[in-house]
Protein backbone atom coordinates (compact mmCIF):
# COMPACT_ATOMS: atom_id res chain seq x y z
CA UNK A 1 0.00 0.00 0.00
CA UNK A 2 1.77 3.23 -1.27
CA UNK A 3 0.75 7.08 -2.19
CA UNK A 4 3.62 9.03 -4.23
CA UNK A 5 3.32 12.29 -4.95
CA UNK A 6 5.04 14.29 -7.91
CA UNK A 7 4.88 17.65 -9.93
CA UNK A 8 5.99 20.16 -7.33
CA UNK A 9 8.60 22.69 -8.57
CA UNK A 10 9.20 26.51 -8.70
CA UNK A 11 6.98 28.73 -10.18
CA UNK A 12 6.37 32.58 -10.32
CA UNK A 13 3.70 33.68 -8.39
CA UNK A 14 0.25 33.47 -10.28
CA UNK A 15 1.79 30.48 -11.52
CA UNK A 16 0.00 26.84 -11.41
CA UNK A 17 1.39 23.24 -11.18
CA UNK A 18 -0.32 20.60 -11.05
CA UNK A 19 0.40 17.58 -8.52
CA UNK A 20 -0.59 13.88 -8.61
CA UNK A 21 -1.18 11.31 -6.12
CA UNK A 22 -0.54 7.78 -7.36
CA UNK A 23 -2.08 4.89 -5.31
CA UNK A 24 -0.69 1.51 -5.45
CA UNK A 25 -2.25 -1.51 -3.50
CA UNK A 26 -5.83 -0.34 -2.89
CA UNK A 27 -8.37 0.86 -4.30
CA UNK A 28 -9.29 4.63 -4.82
CA UNK A 29 -12.97 3.75 -4.87
CA UNK A 30 -12.19 2.63 -1.05
CA UNK A 31 -10.58 5.70 0.15
CA UNK A 32 -10.91 9.26 1.06
CA UNK A 33 -7.62 11.06 -0.32
CA UNK A 34 -6.31 14.34 1.37
CA UNK A 35 -3.84 16.67 0.69
CA UNK A 36 -2.24 18.69 3.74
CA UNK A 37 0.92 20.41 3.06
CA UNK A 38 3.91 21.31 5.35
CA UNK A 39 6.33 24.66 5.59
CA UNK A 40 9.36 25.11 6.75
CA UNK A 41 9.52 25.42 10.56
CA UNK A 42 5.55 25.53 10.55
CA UNK A 43 3.42 22.59 11.17
CA UNK A 44 1.39 20.56 8.78
CA UNK A 45 -2.28 21.72 7.73
CA UNK A 46 -4.84 20.51 5.95
CA UNK A 47 -5.34 21.83 2.21
CA UNK A 48 -7.85 19.60 0.49
CA UNK A 49 -9.98 16.12 0.15
CA UNK A 50 -12.13 14.35 -1.83
CA UNK A 51 -14.61 12.09 -0.91
CA UNK A 52 -13.85 8.38 -2.26
CA UNK A 53 -18.06 7.66 -1.67
CA UNK A 54 -19.78 10.71 -3.68
CA UNK A 55 -16.78 13.00 -4.82
CA UNK A 56 -17.55 15.73 -2.14
CA UNK A 57 -14.51 17.75 -2.50
CA UNK A 58 -13.66 19.92 0.41
CA UNK A 59 -10.66 23.02 0.54
CA UNK A 60 -9.41 25.46 3.33
CA UNK A 61 -10.42 29.06 3.08
CA UNK A 62 -7.09 29.96 2.01
CA UNK A 63 -7.11 27.84 -0.87
CA UNK A 64 -10.72 27.88 -2.09
CA UNK A 65 -11.42 29.27 -5.70
CA UNK A 66 -7.92 28.55 -6.72
CA UNK A 67 -6.96 24.67 -5.96
CA UNK A 68 -8.85 21.96 -7.40
CA UNK A 69 -8.88 18.48 -6.46
CA UNK A 70 -10.09 15.38 -8.62
CA UNK A 71 -9.87 12.11 -8.82
CA UNK A 72 -9.48 9.49 -11.58
CA UNK A 73 -9.64 5.89 -10.63
CA UNK A 74 -8.95 4.43 -13.60
CA UNK A 75 -5.43 5.91 -13.23
CA UNK A 76 -5.48 5.24 -9.81
CA UNK A 77 -4.30 9.04 -9.08
CA UNK A 78 -6.03 11.83 -7.41
CA UNK A 79 -4.82 15.53 -8.53
CA UNK A 80 -4.64 18.40 -6.61
CA UNK A 81 -4.44 21.53 -9.32
CA UNK A 82 -3.24 24.64 -7.74
CA UNK A 83 -3.71 28.20 -9.63
CA UNK A 84 -2.83 31.58 -8.71
CA UNK A 85 0.19 29.96 -6.53
CA UNK A 86 1.09 33.06 -3.83
CA UNK A 87 4.72 32.75 -2.34
CA UNK A 88 2.88 31.25 0.86
CA UNK A 89 1.77 28.53 -1.03
CA UNK A 90 5.64 27.35 -1.10
CA UNK A 91 5.51 23.87 1.05
CA UNK A 92 5.93 20.23 0.73
CA UNK A 93 2.59 18.74 0.00
CA UNK A 94 1.60 15.66 0.67
CA UNK A 95 -1.13 13.57 0.15
CA UNK A 96 -2.85 10.47 2.30
CA UNK A 97 -5.54 8.08 2.73
CA UNK A 98 -8.40 7.69 5.04
CA UNK A 99 -11.63 7.82 5.91
CA UNK A 100 -13.71 11.05 6.99
CA UNK A 101 -13.08 13.43 4.24
CA UNK A 102 -15.26 16.69 5.57
CA UNK A 103 -14.69 20.48 6.07
CA UNK A 104 -12.34 19.96 9.62
CA UNK A 105 -9.38 19.41 7.13
CA UNK A 106 -7.04 19.71 10.14
CA UNK A 107 -7.98 16.44 11.15
CA UNK A 108 -6.95 14.93 7.75
CA UNK A 109 -3.14 15.32 9.64
CA UNK A 110 -4.39 12.76 12.43
CA UNK A 111 -6.90 11.01 10.80
CA UNK A 112 -5.30 10.22 7.61
CA UNK A 113 -2.64 7.99 6.95
CA UNK A 114 -0.14 6.31 4.38
CA UNK A 115 1.12 9.84 3.72
CA UNK A 116 3.90 9.36 1.16
CA UNK A 117 7.42 11.33 1.02
CA UNK A 118 6.10 14.29 -0.48
CA UNK A 119 6.50 16.88 -3.16
CA UNK A 120 8.23 20.28 -2.77
CA UNK A 121 6.33 23.11 -4.22
CA UNK A 122 8.21 26.74 -4.43
CA UNK A 123 6.31 30.00 -5.41
CA UNK A 124 8.87 33.21 -6.01
CA UNK A 125 7.75 36.35 -5.79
Amino acid sequence: VQLVESGGGLVQAGGSLRLSCVASGFSLDDYDIGWVRQALGREREGVSCISSSDGSTYYADSMKARFTISRDSAKHAVFLQMDNLRPEDTAVYYCGKGLGCNRYLHLLITDFHTWGLGTQVTVSS
